[in-house]
């Protein structure tokens, strides 16, 4: 896949699985547009290479605002990897400070994103999104209801999204990974086999197909990536 006439922003880019979808795409000739919430981080992982955008994407007002600035110049791919995963208590003893850190993170990060660079993709008539939901959002488990919930609410906004700029030349999908091989997962889980886990390089070229013209002709989709898990 070759992405070197196009400009791909990513969120959540100096985490694990952004970074990996990062590297991918400036493999592929991409011009980045990395955002994360601080500064420092996306300095440490990526040094001075590349147009850096710190700003909290739950922030809706600075969102529109910081990154609709940098969208204005255009562009072509959006890939919301920002988010995050809490075990929580059973759903009667979760307080509404659980409830709103999740969707902010998983959800409402990616509605921000919407309202900041869908608008200059439909000017310019062609677009691709991809959003990062989780194969909990098809079935919950104990303890994990908000973050369950937060995932099912980004595999209904790929949907209606799809729906809606499908006729705008913009295809938004989504990747429903198992469990991600990161250092945060090895350390949280020791016992367990990595191995079976969903690698983030795996993981980042599922998102690549869904961000090139060979995916030209799917639209709302949530595409399961588990690995052997």
């Amino acid at each position: 896949m070759d992405f070197r006439d196009r400009t791909v922003m990513v969120t959540g880019a100096a985490g694990a699985l952004g970074r990996a979808v990062a590297e991918a795409f400036a493999g592929q000739g991409a011009a980045l547009i990395l955002v994360d919430l601080h500064a420092e981080g996306l300095a440490k992982a990526f040094g001075q290479a590349h147009r850096q955008v710190a700003v909290d994407i739950t922030d809706a007002a600075r969102v529109v605002d910081i990154v609709g600035q940098a969208a204005a110049g255009g562009v072509d791919v959006l890939c919301n990897i920002a988010g995050g995963f809490a075990m929580g208590p059973a759903v009667h003893e979760t307080e509404p400070a659980m409830w709103d850190d999740m969707l902010g993170r998983n959800a409402v990060s990616v509605l921000n994103m919407a309202r900041a660079v869908v608008p200059a993709m439909k000017a310019q008539g062609h677009g691709k999104i991809v959003n990062v939901a989780a194969m909990a959002a098809l079935k919950a488990a104990p303890a994990m209801a908000a973050y369950s919930i937060a995932k099912t609410a980004v595999l209904r906004l790929t949907e209606a999204m799809a729906g809606e700029l499908r006729d705008s030349g913009i295809n938004v999908n989504c990747v429903m990974p198992s469990i991600i091989d990161t250092p945060a997962n090895r350390a949280d889980m020791p016992k367990a086999d990595p191995a079976r886990w969903v690698s983030r390089e795996a993981l980042a070229d599922v998102i690549l197909f869904l961000a090139s013209d060979r995916a030209r002709a799917i639209h709302g989709a949530g595409i399961p990536v588990v690995g052997l898990s």
